[in-house]
């Protein structure tokens, strides 16, 4: 029997690419979760799915292997697949090709299913269909720790901003793909010209709803990774983690 995937195709136009022509790190994670949703819209998981039981999916972390930059105008292929459940944890991975069938990026994905009204996190056995859904074992990219390490006081403040309407998605928070633009703003266009991007990690702790003021703190690690937090009144509500390697 043929192992369950599920792929879609993207033209990389000029809103989904940066001031270098290269798609960005949000454009990226709204084809992911495009692709995501899709797939469980024919898994019978989907959005519309779950509405009525007043359940919903929410990504609590992602991690993103670059293998190269992809560009303006490139069609790239999106392919996605879920793992095994584990208690209250759902994993999804993805793979992205250029249209050679070339791997240009990696990314694994975890969420969490709750109760939109409590946020009581269920387990799979809540979906209707688990039983039978074609769960795949093969990882499309090993994540080095799905724990950021915290900055604590060692962050420097870079900037803030107020959480308004058209960061908001449908579950009335700070939809995930756009946190990727919030903290690469948190570096100048030099800094990212002189440096290609290897790998980010985004852990998602509490949600930020219309109105919350967010301060973003960057720590420099030795190693060359770059340490993020955006930080509400009560404290951190999301964690990113970046590592470079020189531009060719």
């Amino acid at each position: 029997m043929e192992k369950y995937s599920h792929k879609r195709e993207f033209s990389v136009k000029y809103s989904d690419v940066d001031y270098k022509d290269e798609l960005s790190a949000s454009a990226l994670l709204s084809f992911v979760q495009e692709v995501a949703c899709s797939s469980a819209d024919e898994l019978g998981f989907g959005y519309e799915d779950l509405k009525p039981h007043d359940y919903g999916f929410l990504v609590v972390g992602t991690y993103c292997r670059l293998l190269r930059p992809v560009c303006l105008n490139e069609i790239i292929a999106v392919e996605t697949w879920p793992l095994p459940p584990r208690h209250v944890i759902f994993e999804r991975d993805y793979a992205v090709y250029d249209e050679k069938g070339n791997a240009c990026a990696t990314l694994a994905s975890r969420w969490c299913l709750v109760h939109l009204q409590s946020m009581k996190l269920l387990t799979a056995t809540a979906l209707e269909g688990h039983a039978t859904c074609p769960y795949r074992n093969e990882k499309a990219v090993e994540v080095p720790s799905w724990k950021i390490s915290p900055i604590g006081d060692e962050g420097k403040e870079v900037y803030s901003l107020t959480v308004r309407a058209s960061l908001c998605d449908h579950y009335l928070h700070a939809n995930n793909a756009k946190y990727a633009d919030l903290f690469f703003d948190c570096f100048t266009m030099q800094e990212l010209s002189a440096r290609r991007v290897k790998s980010f990690q985004i852990s998602y702790a509490r949600q930020a709803k219309e109105g919350t003021k967010l301060t973003f703190y960057r720590k420099d690690c030795e190693n060359g990774a770059v340490l993020l937090e955006a930080r509400d009144e009560i404290g951190v509500t999301t964690q990113f983690q970046v590592v470079f390697e020189e531009a060719v």
